[in-house]
């Protein structure tokens, strides 16, 4: 099974500075991801790494208690 480095675009509700820290600090925490960009204007979480990227999805939504949806995904083979 090939690793792939994968970016995705998830477009998840922050309303507030709280929202905002709880979804930073679940992103920092999960190994898969290696950068993550949070745009809390657009409501956009961009995060690249090697992960699937329903898993990464689900695993957001349960931790963060939100809506995830997913906007983009490009994926790249990786080694």
């Amino acid at each position: 099974m090939a690793q792939k480095l994968c970016y995705m675009v998830l477009r998840i509700n922050i309303d507030c500075n709280g929202c905002y820290r709880r979804i930073r600090r679940i992103l920092l925490k999960m190994k898969e991801i290696e950068n993550h960009l949070i745009d809390k204007k657009q409501n956009r979480v961009c995060v690249y790494g090697v992960f699937d990227p329903a898993e990464i999805a689900i695993k957001i939504r349960k931790k963060a208690r939100r809506r995830v949806e997913i906007m983009e995904i490009q994926e790249k083979a990786g080694t």
